[in-house]
């Protein structure tokens, strides 16, 4: 059986419903929003009613993409979750270096203790501390994936170390590794640096290429049988939309079964629920109606949002041995626990 290993258990890959497949819902006071300061994403309960409008729109699942120590906040997440009913997966792994103080602990562990950090917070739980320090307090929350991220058209050795140590996590728990590009550059560079290591093309989901929309590349990175995340739609600025393009063509070129969404909306200028826009339902409502005036049917829209991320983000029990799903709340709550809504999503409901 092939499960998703989400911040209140484990659930089976079919019951994840409408996905975004790469978002940022948290991201607390760290080095990060010191450095940029408009990435603050802290306060509770405005982002539980964004969720919940996504949840009213037809979402049920989103992929947070904050990995270790960059304002990561397991258990706010669990505590959204549960109140938005909506499956939020949260990933260990690390970001580049611009998000990190210098002198920061990455360059104080080998290889071996940094794959086992990772390891830990699949198979035991995500440390409510953030690995900053300074101790480990471990929570009943587990990573769901591994976070990894190269730089502008290289991977330095720093990167590669830790895509290595990613690797070796993924091999022995199973989880999916995503990866961030800057710009879209260095995908063949990363899916190269993986293949060495052994890890399976379908088990890596390649982030943010759209940014880079060069049909060929697309065509090249994609002929490897890597997942690609486009999360640029609402970004282009003229009527213009190559994010849009992008999925038309490829899909044509057979490639629709390797294509999923999310909206990287790390700014609370984005969500609704802080004053902002387009807000969170963007890519159900606005953008699903623009791909179906462009010949997008539901059933393609299904593939996209649904069958993709279900396939992507998923592990077999035998990697991993079954966490029971926590619907109810524990001690990690930060608020009174609320019943996980119910109910599953109608394919035809994408876009409403």
């Amino acid at each position: 059986m092939s499960i998703i290993r989400t911040v209140l258990g484990d659930i089976e890959a079919s019951q994840l419903g409408v996905c975004y497949a790469h978002e940022h819902i948290v991201i607390d006071r760290s080095f990060v929003t010191q450095q940029y300061p408009e990435f603050l994403l802290e306060d509770v309960a405005l982002i539980t009613e964004e969720l919940r409008t996504f949840y009213c729109a037809g979402g049920r699942a989103m992929v947070d993409s904050m990995p270790c120590g960059g304002g990561r906040n397991v258990v706010k997440l669990a505590s959204i979750s549960r109140q938005s009913g909506v499956h939020i997966l949260c990933p260990t792994g690390l970001h580049l270096a611009k998000y990190y103080a210098h002198g920061h602990w990455i360059a104080r562990v080998n290889l071996e203790q940094l794959a086992q950090i990772f390891v830990d917070e699949i198979e035991k739980g995500i440390d409510a501390n953030d690995t900053n320090g300074p101790n480990v307090q471990r929570t009943a929350h587990r990573a769901g994936l591994i976070k990894v991220a190269s730089d502008l058209n290289t991977i330095g050795a720093r990167e590669q170390k830790i895509f290595e140590a990613a690797a070796i996590a993924h091999t022995k728990t199973g989880v999916p590794i995503m990866t961030h590009t800057e710009q879209g550059t260095a995908a063949m560079m990363q899916i190269d640096l993986f293949e060495r290591c052994g890890v399976p093309p379908s088990s890596i989901v390649i982030s943010h290429l759209d940014r880079k929309p060069d049909i060929a590349y697309h065509r090249e990175v994609l002929s490897r049988g890597v997942f690609l995340e486009y999360d640029s739609s609402f970004r282009w600025k003229s009527q213009n939309n190559p994010t849009r393009d992008l999925l038309i063509e490829l899909a044509s070129l057979g490639f629709l079964r390797q294509l999923m969404l999310g909206m990287d909306a790390a700014r609370s200028s984005y969500w609704t629920s802080f004053g902002g826009s387009p807000g969170l339902t963007f890519l159900l409502e606005t953008f699903s109606r623009q791909l179906r005036d462009a010949g997008f049917t539901d059933e393609a829209l299904r593939t996209i949002f649904i069958d993709n991320p279900s396939r992507a983000y998923s592990v077999t029990l035998a990697h991993l041995p079954l966490q029971k799903p926590d619907l109810q709340g524990g001690n990690s709550s930060l608020e009174p626990p609320l019943r996980r809504h119910d109910g599953n999503i109608n394919p035809g409901e994408v876009n409403r």
